[in-house]
């Protein structure tokens, strides 16, 4: 698939993409992301090694829009956090109490 990054066109197969990734640690993940394989890296670290370019010189968009077209799951901004249940309030009153000592 033809797609323009950073002014600079690409012809980007699937396949090649995948095998440009393979090896590569993800780095942690701050904003727009994206599964290739079984792994999540963040969109501008494709990029970069895709393109060869340094990250500064394409917008994370313009990546994110590519590899939608090439058939990858793409995510927005930082996985939110599992939520945390609050616990009943039977649990807390039982927390203050504290639990019976056992002879």
């Amino acid at each position: 698939m033809r797609c323009v990054i950073a002014r600079f066109p690409f012809d980007l197969v699937k396949s090649e993409v995948q095998l440009a990734m393979k090896g590569i640690k993800p780095e942690p993940i701050t904003g727009e992301s994206v599964v290739i394989g079984r792994r999540t890296y963040p969109v501008k670290q494709v990029g970069e090694v895709i393109t060869r370019q340094d990250r500064r010189d394409f917008s994370a968009s313009e990546v994110t829009r590519a590899l939608t077209r090439l058939g990858f799951t793409c995510h927005s901004g930082a996985p939110a956090p599992s939520p945390v249940e609050e616990p009943s309030p039977l649990e807390k009153a039982s927390a203050m109490i504290g639990s019976p000592e056992r002879d």
